[in-house]
């Protein structure tokens, strides 16, 4: 039995965007037919564009000289001479100007995001993305994926730039049919042969994907697109027999697991009240959370966590709800290894170990943080280093708690093996 809550959500983040008040001095002279103001600011800009005439060259001192005819200089006539002053100068000047804070209205709230394009979204596109294929599957993967790009133009989408995508994909897997069936184990060749024709022909396959692009139909584009990369997927998953990279040798006699699998987990609600359920509709008292494990970017945790499942230790485990992550309540517990952080960094050819990867440099997994339903384990209250021997939990990504580029501010710290 387990507690399954859903969290809420609030976050706002500033953005300060501020609006210069000048403070102004002015020095009047008198001739004999006309008055001059003078009116000098004081700034921090180092050059000004403008007909403004500097009275000394890299001073930060700069004068403007009006002469007002027929004008007395009491205040209330010479508004609108200061008034037009103060548009040229919030015209002319570079802002925002340093050491005027004391001059700024109140900074404005805004939530800011940037989604970084080079980060999956789903679990799905991130499982996919894991698979370590040959580069005659990426580079099929890599031009439909393409795609999924060009479908986000609001407008005119370039179905021209589809259409070579598509065809450059066709090229390469008719072009290398014998290598990418010959690449399949022969226990697996039936099965790979028949994905490989559905991937030509098939009512989803690229085929079909370059009528609905003809047709400029961006509902069956995208219907094919992904039924088009999900057979790549499964293609992909045939020929790989096996990790492509060793693992280090102190971490050689730890489970693991080299490939992919799904564990399903039944839970209930704490107060026994039901399930609404999202896929057949109704209610229901049970309900089944799907975990796709991903061997290729995290043998040994997907391994421990596989081997834990097996071992039966997360039966009647408790699930608690924070305000970003669905927790196991398995802190306590002894079972399980204790593993070092691992994760595979995007471009690698191995995973990392003891080791985080710094966001902010560019650093980014395979496995990303940043996708609603990430599995991932906690850390070891011990060992920063170290992941938690059993207790994991469910991420709850959501933008408005993500920074600038879309990314968590967790992302590249915990050991990611897979998703819901």
């Amino acid at each position: 039995m387990a507690t399954l809550l859903s969290p809420l959500f609030s976050f706002t983040c500033q953005n300060p965007r501020s609006h210069l008040l000048l403070p102004t001095f002015r020095r009047r002279t008198q001739t004999q037919d006309k008055k001059t103001i003078t009116v000098r600011i004081n700034c921090n800009c180092r050059s000004i564009n403008s007909t403004i005439s500097q009275e000394q060259k890299g001073s930060k001192t700069f004068g403007l000289r009006f002469h007002v005819p027929n004008f007395s200089c009491d205040i209330d006539n010479l508004k609108g001479v200061f008034a037009i002053v103060l548009i040229i100068l919030q015209t002319a000047t570079p802002f925002p100007l340093n050491e005027i804070g004391k001059w700024f209205i109140s900074p404005a709230n805004a939530v800011l995001y940037s989604p970084n394009t080079k980060v999956p979204r789903t679990g799905e596109v991130a499982l996919r993305r894991a698979i370590p294929a040959n580069p005659i599957m990426k580079s099929m993967q890599d031009s439909l994926e393409d795609i999924f790009y060009l479908l986000r133009f609001p407008q005119r989408k370039p179905y021209g730039t589809m259409e070579g995508d598509v065809k450059n994909a066709l090229q390469i897997a008719t072009k290398e049919q014998d290598l990418i069936v010959g690449s399949i184990p022969l226990n697996m060749k039936e099965k790979g042969l028949e994905l490989y024709n559905y991937l030509i022909n098939g009512e989803g396959g690229l085929q079909s994907l370059f009528e609905s692009i003809k047709e400029k139909d961006p509902d069956k584009v995208s219907k094919n697109l992904s039924s088009s990369l999900e057979t790549i997927a499964q293609l992909e998953l045939l020929q790989v027999s096996d990790l492509p990279y060793l693992l280090p040798q102190q971490y050689q006699d730890f489970p693991r697991l080299t490939g992919r699998a799904i564990v399903e987990f039944t839970v209930e609600k704490a107060d026994d009240s039901m399930f609404s359920m999202s896929t057949n509709g109704g209610n229901g008292k049970t309900a089944t959370i799907k975990v796709v494990l991903d061997g290729y970017s995290a043998p040994l945790t997907a391994g421990n966590f596989a081997k834990l499942v097996i071992d039966g230790a997360y039966d009647g485990v408790k699930l608690k709800s924070t305000e970003q992550a669905i927790l196991s309540d398995t802190e306590g517990n002894r079972v399980g290894f204790s593993l070092p952080i691992e994760i595979m960094p995007a471009g690698g050819f191995e995973p990392f170990y003891r080791t985080t990867l710094n966001v902010q440099d560019g650093e980014l997994p395979v496995l990303p943080l940043s996708v609603y339903g990430a599995v991932a384990m906690a850390h070891n209250p011990t060992a920063d280093d170290f992941s938690a021997p059993s207790q994991f939990f469910f991420y709850l990504y959501e933008k408005r708690n993500a920074g600038l580029g879309g990314l968590s501010f967790d992302e590249g710290q915990f050991s990611v093996f897979g998703y819901a």
